[in-house]
């Protein structure tokens, strides 16, 4: 069981040493296409002079409008079941 142990270790430490050597360095992006367009047509598409407003807001816009919704739904049950915790279950 003990050879079980160093083994999976081993192997770990490994897959590890593989996985960070295969990393791409930082800051060396693999694709820069839909960068370079976002950086050239985001204000003229868009009327931001900010090119994460324009890609959060305009390009991104039904995405974040999503995330926004599920997180408005998590943290109201969170408040629901806490309220129903701090009055024991009754109904005011």
């Amino acid at each position: 069981m003990k050879m079980a142990r160093v083994v999976t270790l081993a192997l770990f430490f490994v897959f590890l040493l593989i996985t960070s050597l295969a990393m791409r360095p930082f800051g060396k992006p693999s694709n820069t296409g839909m960068d370079d367009y976002f950086i050239q047509n985001g204000q003229a598409q868009t009327g931001s002079n900010n090119i994460v407003t324009s890609v959060v807001f305009d390009y991104r816009g039904m995405d974040t409008l999503g995330e926004a919704t599920v997180l408005f739904a998590a943290a109201s049950g969170v408040l629901l079941i806490f309220q129903r915790a701090v009055t024991g279950g009754k109904h005011e």
